[in-house]
């Protein structure tokens, strides 16, 4: 197997940690603007819920994936501080199930990237 050039992993190390705190400042967004201005898809709401907070734990975990216990407790801190903040907004609903969909996708995220970058690691790439 060939090895990842070293500048290749920092680039993907760099970028995944940009991409995680955009993730991070698109859901704080969507999260707090008036509920007439928020975008509506076809999904389910708890699906919505699941697939940004997945992919903004994976995108930490693959930025940040040295610190995953860490990084695991500031995504279910950042989860309930995003549903807290709702009850500032008129319109908007802060709700337990939503903290929780939220707070177990985020680490199912995380987790995945953990174990992805476990098994490139450990795979010698």
């Amino acid at each position: 197997m060939t090895r990842i050039d070293p500048r290749v992993r920092l680039f993907v190390i760099k970028a995944f940690r940009i991409t995680s705190w955009l993730l991070a400042l698109a859901i704080v967004i969507l999260s707090l603007v008036p509920a007439s201005l928020r975008p509506e898809t076809d999904l389910p709401h708890a699906l919505e819920h699941f697939a940004i907070f997945v992919a903004t734990g994976i995108a930490f975990g693959i930025g940040y994936g040295r610190r995953s216990r860490l990084v695991a407790l500031w995504l279910v801190i950042f989860a309930g501080a995003v549903e807290l903040a709702q009850f500032a907004i008129p319109g908007r609903h802060a709700r337990l199930g939503d903290f929780i969909v939220d707070a177990l996708a985020a680490c199912i995220g995380l987790a995945m990237a953990s174990f992805v970058a476990q098994r490139t690691l450990a795979s010698g790439i």
